[in-house]
């Protein structure tokens, strides 16, 4: 029996460019033998002491409240939960469009922690600093494999770790597989660093 190979992702419920990576690696996992493991990062860390537009920083500034869930989350049921939250999570805001719903963010907290199987009234940790700390353990365990000057999401397998892949189309089957031996290879070298293209689309969840 083939042996899994370990891999570790970081994201943030709010990016979309996360979600989308995080739906390919799944996808994936269907062809290839990973073992993903999920962590959480946070936009609000990230850009805490950047320059960004004013209407981003507010939006991120929301950003922090369902990382915080999925921190209460696993502090309560361990790390097998923080996956299927996300999934809920994502899909809600990402598939179904209700990030542009801030003012009804906490019914879609609480909606995804019931679909999850969680505790609705784990949404409580939203509006509280308790585990602010960990939400920075994490972020700062993830950022610090790659460098300040990227973002979400963060991938590690085994001692390799990269900002990306940035994509914006969720990858399925042998064409998911591909991507993912292209990934490992070119990312495998150690004075690798950078291939980049400006984006021409926009993330697609479908």
């Amino acid at each position: 029996m083939t042996e899994k190979t370990p891999v570790d992702l970081w994201f943030d419920p709010f990016c979309p460019f996360a979600w989308v990576t995080s739906r390919w690696l799944i996808e994936v996992e269907k062809v290839r033998p990973i073992d993903i493991h999920w962590h959480i990062m946070s936009l609000n860390v990230l850009n805490e002491d950047k320059d960004v537009p004013e209407a981003y920083r507010e939006q991120i500034a929301r950003a922090i409240e369902p990382v915080r869930v999925v921190a209460a989350a696993r502090a309560k049921h361990g790390d097998h939960v923080v996956g299927a939250l996300y999934t809920e999570l994502g899909t809600r805001l990402h598939n179904e469009r209700q990030i542009k719903r801030l003012g009804r963010l906490r019914e879609t907290v609480e909606a995804a922690l019931e679909a999850a199987g969680l505790e609705p009234e784990l949404a409580d940790a939203m509006d509280s600093e308790e585990f602010d700390e960990a939400v920075r353990e994490s972020h700062n365990e993830g950022i610090g494999l790659v460098g300040q000057e990227v973002g979400t999401p963060v991938i590690r397998i085994g001692g390799n770790a990269f900002f990306g892949p940035v994509i914006t189309k969720i990858y399925r089957g042998q064409e998911a597989g591909r991507l993912w031996d292209g990934v490992v290879a070119v990312t495998s070298f150690e004075d690798f660093f950078e291939l980049k293209r400006s984006r021409t689309k926009t993330p697609a969840f479908g």
